[in-house]
């Protein structure tokens, strides 16, 4: 059955369950490479490839869409080159999105998978703030209860990285430059993430084509973020110093990421996207037992199944408002209507 906007049930579901699914083991795979021995590759390149990645994607794609490259060059410069003032909305986003990607890295440094995606669900209270400030969002207490219920998760899941007594061998330990990188992370989040929405559903300019538009610029961040930070290691080692096929499959992992996000933020909304990473939360800890030796405490567990519980909380729907009808001079309720 097609929805409203043209796209079926089925594909909205299938959209979430990749994103889900992605996200999961896209997190316990930057874990693994920047926890083992050797030279580490540098996360500002495999952003600036994830970038052009991404842009090739959709590139083809539109491709394919207009049935050949005549079309889609045509589509690229209509609304790509010609229309500038458009096109430079998609400046924001980008330049946010790159430097919330280099912070994950820098992040997942210094903590742990399945601390990093719990904690990271402060997304949801920055992308409400935003949702609210720009899009006019409307919350219910219950929503506004969710969102207190996630702080005291957060909170515990915090504590148990504290206090675990794990082996340290098997566990990075928990430093506070984690921590800030993650909250500014959601912050960049929360922004980008609600003006694209904004952006997406406030014109009729295609998917793909607000993409290849957001990845131009991805590319410029990217690559200024490779010259400012690494470009002396580059000099010295190499563009691709520290890549192997893990590395790859990293930026092939964060370019499916990225396309689907959009889709699910063009066809549902950010909040749905939330629900998407809090159920990667419980994949995420599951697998990090299997991966990494990780065991979780009471604490984790609490804090963990009051995210959940927030989460569930958030997506109640609101209940519609009654609105009251005159009839004959007097005031009547919904049901009382004839």
């Amino acid at each position: 059955m097609a929805s409203g906007d043209g796209v079926s049930s089925g594909f909205k579901i299938y959209a979430l369950l990749v994103l889900t699914l992605n996200a999961t083991f896209y997190i316990l795979l930057v874990r693994f490479t920047r926890a083992r021995d050797g030279q580490q590759y540098l996360s500002t390149t495999t952003v600036l490839l994830t970038e052009c990645s991404k842009l090739c994607i959709s590139l083809c794609v539109l491709m394919k869409t207009h049935k050949g490259p005549v079309g889609m060059v045509k589509d690229v410069y209509k609304n790509v080159i010609c229309d500038m003032q458009d096109t430079f909305k998609m400046a924001v986003p980008s330049v946010i999105y790159a430097i919330q990607n280099n912070l994950a890295f820098y992040a997942l440094t210094y903590i742990d998978a399945a601390t990093y995606q719990v904690t990271y669900q402060l997304k949801i209270i920055t992308t409400a703030m935003f949702m609210v400030l720009m899009l006019g969002k409307q919350l219910s207490r219950t929503q506004w209860m969710a969102i207190v219920l996630l702080f005291f998760g957060v909170a515990l899941v915090q504590l148990e990285s504290i206090e675990n007594k794990e082996d340290p061998s098997q566990q990075v330990k928990f430093d506070v430059r984690g921590l800030v990188a993650i909250l500014l992370s959601c912050l960049c989040s929360g922004f980008a993430g609600v003006y694209f929405e904004k952006i997406l559903k406030g014109s009729e300019t295609s998917l793909w084509i607000r993409n290849i538009q957001l990845y131009v610029f991805g590319i410029a961040s990217a690559g200024t973020g490779v010259i400012l930070k690494d470009l002396p290691a580059i000099m010295s080692n190499g563009f691709f110093q520290g890549y192997d096929r893990y590395v790859f499959l990293i930026i092939g992992m964060a370019s499916i990421g990225g396309l689907y996000t959009s889709i699910v933020v063009k066809y549902l909304d950010n909040i749905i996207k939330g629900f998407s990473t809090a159920i990667s939360i419980i994949l995420a800890a599951l697998l990090s037992v299997y991966f990494f030796g990780k065991h979780f405490g009471i604490l984790f567990l609490l804090g963990t199944s009051l995210v959940l519980a927030a989460v569930y909380l958030y997506s109640i729907p609101k209940k519609p408002e009654q609105k009251s009808s005159i009839v004959n001079g007097t005031l009547m309720r919904p049901k009382e209507v004839v």
